[in-house]
Protein backbone atom coordinates (compact mmCIF):
# COMPACT_ATOMS: atom_id res chain seq x y z
CA UNK A 1 0.00 0.00 0.00
CA UNK A 2 2.79 2.33 0.35
CA UNK A 3 4.15 2.04 -3.00
CA UNK A 4 0.18 2.63 -4.47
CA UNK A 5 0.43 6.06 -2.27
CA UNK A 6 3.68 7.07 -3.66
CA UNK A 7 3.23 6.50 -6.86
CA UNK A 8 -0.03 8.92 -6.93
CA UNK A 9 2.42 11.05 -5.39
CA UNK A 10 4.76 11.49 -8.51
CA UNK A 11 2.40 11.16 -10.72
CA UNK A 12 0.10 13.81 -9.60
CA UNK A 13 3.48 15.69 -8.98
CA UNK A 14 3.31 16.58 -12.81
CA UNK A 15 -0.18 17.90 -13.26
CA UNK A 16 -0.99 21.94 -12.97
CA UNK A 17 -3.59 23.05 -11.16
CA UNK A 18 -6.89 25.05 -11.82
CA UNK A 19 -9.15 26.85 -9.82
CA UNK A 20 -12.71 25.40 -9.04
CA UNK A 21 -16.27 25.85 -9.29
CA UNK A 22 -16.65 24.52 -5.82
CA UNK A 23 -14.73 25.50 -2.15
CA UNK A 24 -11.35 23.29 -1.14
CA UNK A 25 -10.98 22.97 2.37
CA UNK A 26 -7.18 22.73 3.68
CA UNK A 27 -8.82 19.97 6.39
CA UNK A 28 -9.88 17.35 3.72
CA UNK A 29 -7.46 14.43 5.43
CA UNK A 30 -10.42 14.89 7.84
CA UNK A 31 -13.36 15.68 5.84
CA UNK A 32 -13.95 12.67 3.56
CA UNK A 33 -18.01 13.26 3.64
CA UNK A 34 -17.44 16.64 1.65
CA UNK A 35 -15.01 14.65 -1.01
CA UNK A 36 -17.32 11.76 -1.62
CA UNK A 37 -20.88 10.46 -1.17
CA UNK A 38 -19.04 6.75 -0.66
CA UNK A 39 -17.90 7.88 2.66
CA UNK A 40 -20.81 8.09 4.60
CA UNK A 41 -21.19 5.37 7.68
CA UNK A 42 -17.73 3.73 6.56
CA UNK A 43 -15.70 4.56 9.63
CA UNK A 44 -18.56 2.27 11.42
CA UNK A 45 -18.93 5.66 13.86
CA UNK A 46 -21.11 8.96 13.41
CA UNK A 47 -18.70 11.89 12.68
CA UNK A 48 -19.89 15.58 12.18
CA UNK A 49 -17.56 18.20 11.28
CA UNK A 50 -18.07 22.28 11.22
CA UNK A 51 -15.91 24.36 9.70
CA UNK A 52 -15.10 27.74 8.57
CA UNK A 53 -12.71 28.68 5.85
CA UNK A 54 -11.50 32.63 4.67
CA UNK A 55 -9.64 32.38 1.83
CA UNK A 56 -6.97 35.31 0.53
CA UNK A 57 -7.57 36.88 4.00
CA UNK A 58 -8.54 40.80 3.39
CA UNK A 59 -7.89 40.73 -0.99
CA UNK A 60 -10.10 44.10 -1.21
CA UNK A 61 -9.98 46.61 -3.62
CA UNK A 62 -9.55 50.23 -4.11
CA UNK A 63 -13.43 51.05 -4.09
CA UNK A 64 -14.33 49.64 -0.66
CA UNK A 65 -17.60 47.08 -1.98
CA UNK A 66 -17.55 43.15 -1.44
CA UNK A 67 -13.87 42.14 -1.92
CA UNK A 68 -12.70 38.93 -3.96
CA UNK A 69 -11.64 36.75 -0.43
CA UNK A 70 -13.85 33.17 -0.93
CA UNK A 71 -15.74 32.83 2.93
CA UNK A 72 -16.78 29.40 3.03
CA UNK A 73 -18.87 27.72 5.91
CA UNK A 74 -19.73 23.70 6.14
CA UNK A 75 -21.40 21.46 7.97
CA UNK A 76 -21.23 17.64 7.28
CA UNK A 77 -22.69 14.33 8.98
CA UNK A 78 -21.60 11.00 8.49
CA UNK A 79 -23.89 8.09 10.27
CA UNK A 80 -23.82 4.05 10.02
CA UNK A 81 -26.59 2.66 9.58
CA UNK A 82 -25.97 -1.19 10.64
CA UNK A 83 -29.02 -3.09 10.13
CA UNK A 84 -28.75 -1.87 6.18
CA UNK A 85 -25.10 -2.67 6.03
CA UNK A 86 -24.56 1.11 5.11
CA UNK A 87 -24.26 5.06 5.86
CA UNK A 88 -26.14 7.98 5.30
CA UNK A 89 -23.97 11.50 5.01
CA UNK A 90 -25.31 15.02 4.43
CA UNK A 91 -23.54 18.20 3.85
CA UNK A 92 -23.88 21.58 3.73
CA UNK A 93 -22.26 25.09 2.78
CA UNK A 94 -22.25 28.38 1.79
CA UNK A 95 -19.82 29.56 -0.13
CA UNK A 96 -19.35 33.42 -0.73
CA UNK A 97 -16.84 35.35 -3.39
CA UNK A 98 -17.63 38.89 -4.67
CA UNK A 99 -21.12 39.13 -5.46
CA UNK A 100 -21.63 35.53 -5.76
CA UNK A 101 -23.10 33.48 -3.02
CA UNK A 102 -23.70 29.76 -3.21
CA UNK A 103 -25.67 27.42 -0.89
CA UNK A 104 -25.46 23.80 -1.33
CA UNK A 105 -26.81 20.21 0.40
CA UNK A 106 -26.22 17.02 -0.29
CA UNK A 107 -27.99 14.16 0.41
CA UNK A 108 -25.92 10.60 0.46
CA UNK A 109 -26.18 7.06 0.91
CA UNK A 110 -23.22 4.21 1.16
CA UNK A 111 -23.58 0.53 0.82
CA UNK A 112 -20.67 -1.09 2.23
CA UNK A 113 -19.14 -4.12 1.23
CA UNK A 114 -16.98 -6.60 2.93
CA UNK A 115 -13.31 -6.29 1.10
CA UNK A 116 -10.38 -7.52 2.29
CA UNK A 117 -9.42 -6.19 5.90
CA UNK A 118 -11.73 -3.67 5.32
CA UNK A 119 -14.74 -2.28 3.51
CA UNK A 120 -15.73 -0.88 0.58
CA UNK A 121 -18.46 2.19 0.09
CA UNK A 122 -20.40 2.81 -2.93
CA UNK A 123 -21.90 5.68 -2.85
CA UNK A 124 -24.94 7.88 -4.50
CA UNK A 125 -25.81 11.86 -3.78
CA UNK A 126 -28.58 13.99 -4.56
CA UNK A 127 -27.44 17.28 -4.84
CA UNK A 128 -29.54 20.96 -3.94
CA UNK A 129 -27.45 24.48 -5.30
CA UNK A 130 -28.90 27.94 -4.84
CA UNK A 131 -26.64 30.42 -6.50
CA UNK A 132 -27.43 34.59 -6.15
CA UNK A 133 -25.71 36.65 -8.13
CA UNK A 134 -25.42 40.70 -6.89
CA UNK A 135 -24.63 43.68 -8.77
CA UNK A 136 -21.22 43.97 -10.84
CA UNK A 137 -20.00 47.18 -12.07
CA UNK A 138 -20.31 47.24 -15.61
CA UNK A 139 -18.57 49.48 -18.40
CA UNK A 140 -22.27 48.99 -20.11
CA UNK A 141 -24.83 49.11 -18.03
CA UNK A 142 -26.77 47.38 -20.78
CA UNK A 143 -24.89 44.48 -21.21
CA UNK A 144 -27.29 41.34 -21.23
CA UNK A 145 -23.92 39.33 -20.39
CA UNK A 146 -23.67 40.75 -16.98
CA UNK A 147 -26.61 39.07 -14.29
CA UNK A 148 -27.94 41.64 -11.96
CA UNK A 149 -29.50 40.68 -8.56
CA UNK A 150 -30.64 37.51 -9.91
CA UNK A 151 -30.58 33.52 -8.89
CA UNK A 152 -31.09 30.43 -10.09
CA UNK A 153 -31.30 26.99 -8.51
CA UNK A 154 -31.33 23.21 -9.60
CA UNK A 155 -31.10 19.78 -8.27
CA UNK A 156 -28.15 17.46 -9.54
CA UNK A 157 -26.51 14.18 -8.77
CA UNK A 158 -23.02 12.71 -7.45
CA UNK A 159 -21.50 9.52 -7.29
CA UNK A 160 -18.20 7.97 -5.67
CA UNK A 161 -16.21 4.58 -4.44
CA UNK A 162 -14.34 4.55 -1.12
CA UNK A 163 -12.31 2.21 0.40
CA UNK A 164 -11.27 2.37 4.28
CA UNK A 165 -8.85 -0.08 6.35
CA UNK A 166 -7.55 0.29 9.08
CA UNK A 167 -4.31 1.74 7.54
CA UNK A 168 -5.18 2.28 4.56
CA UNK A 169 -7.89 4.60 2.61
CA UNK A 170 -8.68 5.81 -1.18
CA UNK A 171 -11.82 7.63 -2.87
CA UNK A 172 -12.89 8.83 -6.43
CA UNK A 173 -15.82 10.84 -6.43
CA UNK A 174 -17.65 12.41 -9.37
CA UNK A 175 -20.73 15.10 -9.15
CA UNK A 176 -22.96 17.69 -10.91
CA UNK A 177 -23.82 14.50 -13.25
CA UNK A 178 -26.20 16.24 -14.62
CA UNK A 179 -24.43 19.23 -15.59
CA UNK A 180 -27.36 21.74 -14.87
CA UNK A 181 -27.24 24.88 -15.85
CA UNK A 182 -28.15 28.67 -14.05
CA UNK A 183 -29.68 31.62 -15.93
CA UNK A 184 -29.77 35.08 -14.09
CA UNK A 185 -31.70 37.81 -15.60
CA UNK A 186 -29.65 40.99 -16.23
CA UNK A 187 -30.38 44.91 -17.08
CA UNK A 188 -29.94 44.14 -20.96
CA UNK A 189 -32.79 44.78 -23.45
CA UNK A 190 -33.33 40.82 -23.49
CA UNK A 191 -33.65 40.52 -19.57
CA UNK A 192 -31.68 37.41 -19.67
CA UNK A 193 -28.02 37.09 -19.12
CA UNK A 194 -25.51 34.14 -19.80
CA UNK A 195 -25.42 30.76 -18.72
CA UNK A 196 -23.70 29.28 -15.62
CA UNK A 197 -22.66 26.05 -16.40
CA UNK A 198 -22.32 23.80 -12.96
CA UNK A 199 -19.48 21.71 -14.70
CA UNK A 200 -18.64 17.93 -13.77
CA UNK A 201 -15.93 18.24 -10.30
CA UNK A 202 -14.02 14.73 -9.69
CA UNK A 203 -12.23 14.02 -6.69
CA UNK A 204 -9.09 11.13 -5.42
CA UNK A 205 -7.93 11.06 -2.59
CA UNK A 206 -6.01 8.04 -0.29
CA UNK A 207 -3.71 8.24 2.19
CA UNK A 208 -1.74 5.24 4.59
CA UNK A 209 -1.76 5.53 8.45
CA UNK A 210 1.87 4.51 9.72
CA UNK A 211 2.56 3.43 12.99
CA UNK A 212 6.08 5.65 13.56
CA UNK A 213 5.92 4.45 17.14
CA UNK A 214 3.15 2.95 19.85
CA UNK A 215 1.82 6.48 20.27
CA UNK A 216 2.29 7.85 16.97
CA UNK A 217 0.74 7.34 13.80
CA UNK A 218 2.58 9.15 10.54
CA UNK A 219 -0.06 9.66 7.47
CA UNK A 220 1.08 10.86 3.97
CA UNK A 221 -1.86 11.68 2.25
CA UNK A 222 -2.97 13.13 -1.27
CA UNK A 223 -5.70 14.99 -2.97
CA UNK A 224 -6.19 15.40 -6.87
CA UNK A 225 -9.22 17.67 -7.81
CA UNK A 226 -10.49 18.22 -11.71
CA UNK A 227 -13.25 20.36 -13.17
CA UNK A 228 -14.08 18.16 -16.20
CA UNK A 229 -16.00 20.54 -18.77
CA UNK A 230 -17.93 19.67 -21.92
CA UNK A 231 -19.61 16.65 -22.51
CA UNK A 232 -18.79 13.20 -21.54
CA UNK A 233 -18.18 11.89 -24.89
CA UNK A 234 -15.77 14.56 -25.69
CA UNK A 235 -11.93 13.63 -25.58
CA UNK A 236 -10.72 17.05 -24.54
CA UNK A 237 -13.14 16.70 -21.20
CA UNK A 238 -10.40 14.03 -19.78
CA UNK A 239 -7.19 15.29 -21.36
CA UNK A 240 -6.39 18.90 -20.27
CA UNK A 241 -3.96 19.07 -17.87
CA UNK A 242 -4.90 22.32 -16.78
CA UNK A 243 -7.87 21.01 -15.45
CA UNK A 244 -6.38 19.51 -12.64
CA UNK A 245 -5.11 20.50 -9.44
CA UNK A 246 -2.74 18.40 -6.80
CA UNK A 247 -2.39 19.12 -3.49
CA UNK A 248 -0.12 16.40 -0.95
CA UNK A 249 0.98 16.46 2.62
CA UNK A 250 1.67 14.69 6.20
CA UNK A 251 -0.12 15.04 9.11
CA UNK A 252 1.49 13.34 12.65
CA UNK A 253 -1.01 12.34 15.03
CA UNK A 254 -0.20 11.32 18.80
CA UNK A 255 -2.61 9.46 20.90
CA UNK A 256 -5.12 9.89 18.70
CA UNK A 257 -5.26 13.64 20.66
CA UNK A 258 -2.76 16.22 19.03
CA UNK A 259 -1.58 16.22 15.53
CA UNK A 260 0.26 18.49 13.65
CA UNK A 261 0.80 18.33 9.67
CA UNK A 262 1.76 20.32 6.18
CA UNK A 263 0.42 20.38 3.12
CA UNK A 264 1.34 21.76 -0.09
CA UNK A 265 -1.19 23.05 -2.92
CA UNK A 266 0.86 23.28 -6.34
CA UNK A 267 1.31 26.11 -7.65
CA UNK A 268 -0.51 28.10 -4.45
CA UNK A 269 -0.12 27.15 -1.43
CA UNK A 270 1.98 25.98 1.73
CA UNK A 271 0.23 24.91 4.69
CA UNK A 272 0.10 24.11 8.58
CA UNK A 273 -1.96 22.29 10.23
CA UNK A 274 -2.70 22.07 14.07
CA UNK A 275 -5.15 20.01 16.26
CA UNK A 276 -6.18 18.68 19.57
CA UNK A 277 -8.63 16.39 20.88
CA UNK A 278 -10.12 16.41 23.98
CA UNK A 279 -13.66 14.98 26.16
CA UNK A 280 -14.40 11.18 26.21
CA UNK A 281 -12.38 9.38 24.43
CA UNK A 282 -11.47 12.45 22.12
CA UNK A 283 -14.76 12.86 20.72
CA UNK A 284 -14.19 16.37 20.25
CA UNK A 285 -11.53 17.52 17.93
CA UNK A 286 -10.18 21.38 17.65
CA UNK A 287 -8.41 22.37 14.13
CA UNK A 288 -6.85 24.79 12.47
CA UNK A 289 -4.82 25.34 9.04
CA UNK A 290 -2.70 28.15 7.81
CA UNK A 291 -2.30 28.94 4.14
CA UNK A 292 0.43 30.91 3.09
CA UNK A 293 -0.11 32.13 -0.56
CA UNK A 294 3.93 31.54 -1.89
CA UNK A 295 3.18 31.05 -5.48
CA UNK A 296 1.04 33.20 -8.09
CA UNK A 297 0.01 35.73 -5.91
CA UNK A 298 -1.24 38.11 -8.26
CA UNK A 299 -4.86 39.15 -7.47
CA UNK A 300 -4.20 37.44 -4.43
CA UNK A 301 -3.58 37.77 -0.70
CA UNK A 302 -0.71 36.04 0.91
CA UNK A 303 -2.96 34.07 3.21
CA UNK A 304 -6.00 31.92 3.89
CA UNK A 305 -7.40 30.69 7.32
CA UNK A 306 -9.41 27.53 8.44
CA UNK A 307 -10.71 26.41 11.55
CA UNK A 308 -12.27 22.54 12.06
CA UNK A 309 -14.45 21.63 15.38
CA UNK A 310 -15.46 17.82 15.07
CA UNK A 311 -17.25 15.25 16.75
CA UNK A 312 -16.74 11.57 16.61
CA UNK A 313 -19.06 9.37 18.71
CA UNK A 314 -17.97 5.63 19.94
CA UNK A 315 -18.40 2.92 17.01
CA UNK A 316 -21.82 1.63 16.88
CA UNK A 317 -22.59 -1.83 17.03
CA UNK A 318 -25.70 -3.61 15.82
CA UNK A 319 -28.06 -4.81 18.66
CA UNK A 320 -29.18 -7.65 18.54
CA UNK A 321 -32.07 -10.00 20.70
CA UNK A 322 -29.65 -13.48 22.52
CA UNK A 323 -31.31 -16.92 22.03
CA UNK A 324 -33.13 -18.04 24.52
CA UNK A 325 -32.60 -21.90 25.09
CA UNK A 326 -34.40 -24.55 27.90
CA UNK A 327 -34.88 -27.92 27.39
CA UNK A 328 -38.30 -27.26 26.12
CA UNK A 329 -37.87 -23.72 24.32
CA UNK A 330 -35.18 -22.62 21.79
CA UNK A 331 -36.05 -19.05 20.41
Amino acid sequence: MKGIVLAALLVSAAVPALAQQQPQFTHYGLNGMYLNPAYAGIKGQTEVNIIGRYQYLNLNNSLGDDNGSPRTGMVSASIPVLPLGGGVGLVVYYDQAGVTKMTNAALSYSQHIKLGSGKLGIGIQGIYTYIGKGTYRAIDPNDVNIPSNSSDQKFDAGAGLWYESPKFYAGLSVNNLLRSEYTFKSNGISGIASQYLGENHAYFTTGYNIEASSSVTVTPMILVKTVLPGRYDTKSKYDNQHNYSVEGGVRATFNDQFWAGLNYRYDESISGLLGYGFGPDNRYRLGYAFDFIAFNQAARAFSSHEIMLSLRLPKAVLLTRPPIRTPRYSF
